[in-house]
């Protein structure tokens, strides 16, 4: 695994973002956190839905107005090129983004819909399920290749981090699942490669997943909730930690009350770190390998509730920079 220089509590965020005014979200995506992240904004369309997002291009699958899908499956061919038309509506806050971000702007994240939960979107839309894992496969590879070039070119001193979005993944394990655990690993280790050599690849699943499996598909950063049932993952973690691997670790849940202040996430937050370390992990690792997000997108709350959530990420990430400078100190590094 590439040895990271991300780390040390450095805050980026997940995700969607709830603006419908343009301008306004590439100001706020730009100076929420550290490492400004490429917005989707699907209030102002629902063709910037991550799912809408990466259907762009493939012959045969169209968005309805409000976002359903429409297959017609005799136009559908898994083996046609995708094209990335970054003027579609879809890739409005990608295009805005990248015109607004200074040219030299150190580093930049961005995300998009992994090949498991766009099949699944296919597969539920009606497409065959061969069919329907051979076209996601196809589009979210292309569309990660071709954005990796059109970031390159637009901001080419920034370290591109790429995480790819998988929420269905949280259902890997169960029996109704219509791939094997296996099969689908082994389709987002394939799409973390497209962006290998080139970019930091990143794994995100919204909720409590399998997290030994998904590191298993490796990511170089593996985004977590910062929640108690990650403590059984704690060996399959530190040797994670070990190889360089980075935690990007949801430190403010976005799916219920969001909390007034920093203290509750940082109070949870540390005491998951001392539960983890008495289960084997490295205490200076994990604050040094260590990135701070929201749990997930922030599409469904108010600009208001964002700017708050990223500003208790923001003081979160401040704090475990200062731990992992003081434990540097420590060990005379």
């Amino acid at each position: 695994m590439t040895s990271l220089t991300l780390g040390n509590g450095v805050t980026t965020a997940l995700g969607s973002l709830p603006h419908r005014d343009l301008p306004a979200a590439i100001e706020f995506a730009l100076t929420s956190t550290a490492i400004p992240t490429v917005p989707t904004l699907p209030r102002r369309s629902p063709a910037e839905s991550p799912i809408a997002q990466v259907l762009v291009g493939i012959d045969g699958v169209t968005l309805g107005q409000y976002g359903a899908l429409s297959v017609d499956a005799a136009r559908l061919d898994p083996v046609k090129p995708v094209t990335t038309d970054l003027h579609h509506d879809a890739f409005a806050g990608f295009r805005s983004f990248l015109a607004a971000a200074p040219r030299t702007l150190p580093a930049v994240k961005w995300q998009l819909v992994g090949p498991v939960t766009l099949g699944m979107a296919l597969l539920r839309a009606g497409v065959p399920e061969h069919t329907a894992f051979d076209l996601a496969v196809r589009a979210v590879r292309a569309h990660l290749t071709n954005l990796l070039d059109i970031v390159t070119d637009a901001l080419p001193d920034a370290r591109q981090l790429v995480f790819i979005d998988e929420p269905d993944l949280v259902s890997l394990t169960e029996s109704s699942f219509p791939i094997a655990p296996d099969t689908a690993i082994d389709l987002v280790s394939g799409a973390l490669a497209a962006i290998e050599g080139r970019a930091v690849s990143g794994l995100h699943c919204g909720g409590d997943a399998d997290w030994p499996t998904l590191i298993a598909a490796g990511p170089n950063v593996v985004s977590l909730p910062a929640q108690a049932s990650v403590v059984e993952s704690a060996g399959y973690l530190q040797r994670f930690l070990e190889r360089g691997g980075v935690i990007a670790w949801g430190v403010v849940q976005t799916d219920g009350p969001i909390p007034h202040s920093a203290e509750r996430p940082w109070r949870v937050l540390t005491e998951l770190w001392c539960n983890l370390v008495s289960h084997g992990c490295d205490q200076v690792q994990l604050r040094t390998q260590s990135i701070i997000t929201p749990s997930g997108g922030l599409g469904a709350h108010t600009p208001e509730v964002a700017q708050q959530v990223l500003a208790i990420v923001g003081e979160v990430g401040k704090r475990v920079a200062e731990q992992a400078t003081a434990s540097r100190f420590v060990l005379g590094a």
